[in-house]
């Protein structure tokens, strides 16, 4: 079953005390064009993201957003600097005294003085968040997943009917090429009594005449191969693994029968045929912008 290149899908989890976050969009792209947005200080394991997203999809820009909220963390260190604070306590005692000042120091004024407190961060264990995040995108990818599969049923009934269609026109001109040879028969057997006479019709002259047309204009191999063409791009919305870039071609196939039956047919009831055709046959090519 083929899938849209667009899509949406996003999942929840926690990687200890960390609560994260992961989205996944994509839009139509020519090939794969994977971009992730995480935390600098997370950007490590961006690769290792990138490497799971290429492992289901083939085509498509795919950008990746993750959010990790870490206000529910107890990753923060307070280191006191008690060398130091002794030698503010002694310093401020001494300007105390000097000055006949009263010496009552207290925490909070101790505070006030750099280096004294210093806060640190504890390091993550990025092999640990790099699995948890991992596993979160392939919850959200899965569903990702679920949304093309969904887009992809609705591409694929389209197309089909469209082939529908496409095999009637294709059946209407293979019914017009008797009736042009019949006409271009007739309009010759008209001009050569209008120059000589009913006595010299040479009937077998008219009979060469026509098959030579009627094998000019024939136009059987082309719709024999569109008819080909046609059960071959069914059989490709069948098949499970992307088939956009072969439809692509497939469909380029399609115009070209399409343009060279409109050439030999070269009346006005096969025109309107022809138009009717492209005109399908054009809905299906941008239908399969969208498809992996």
């Amino acid at each position: 079953m083929i899938k849209s290149m667009t899509g949406f899908g996003s999942a929840k989890g926690n990687s200890g005390k960390l609560e994260i976050t992961v989205e996944v969009k994509s839009v139509n792209n020519r090939h794969l064009d994977c971009s992730i947005k995480i935390p600098r200080v997370f950007a490590s394991i961006e690769e290792t993201l990138k490497a799971i997203v290429s492992a289901g999809i083939s085509r498509g820009k795919v950008d990746i957003s993750v959010f990790i909220d870490s206000s529910n963390a107890d990753d923060i260190d307070i280191k006191v600097n008690h060398s130091l604070a002794k030698a503010y306590i002694k310093a401020l005692r001494e300007v105390a005294w000097n000055n006949e000042l009263s010496d009552e120091i207290s925490v909070t004024d101790l505070t006030r003085y750099p280096d004294i407190l210093q806060a640190s961060r504890r390091e993550v264990d990025t092999d640990l968040l790099c699995k948890d995040i991992s596993g979160i995108l392939k919850t959200a990818l899965t569903n990702f997943d679920e949304m093309r599969t969904l887009e992809g049923e609705r591409l694929g009934a389209d197309i089909s009917a469209r082939l529908t269609e496409i095999e009637k026109l294709t059946s209407m001109a293979e019914q017009v090429l008797p009736e042009t040879v019949a006409l271009y028969r007739s309009k010759l057997e008209g001009k050569i009594k209008d120059i000589l006479g009913t006595s010299g019709i040479d009937e077998a002259r008219i009979l060469t005449e026509a098959a030579i047309f009627a094998d000019k204009i024939s136009t059987e191999e082309e719709t024999v191969r569109l008819r080909s063409h046609i059960a071959q791009l069914r059989d490709l919305l069948e098949q499970k693994e992307p088939v956009g870039r072969k439809i692509d071609f497939l469909v380029q196939e399609f115009n070209r029968e399409a343009n060279t039956i409109g050439s030999k047919g070269n009346n006005s009831q096969m025109s309107r045929i022809i138009v009717d055709l492209k005109a399908e046959i054009e809905k299906i090519r941008e239908q399969a912008q969208n498809i992996e």
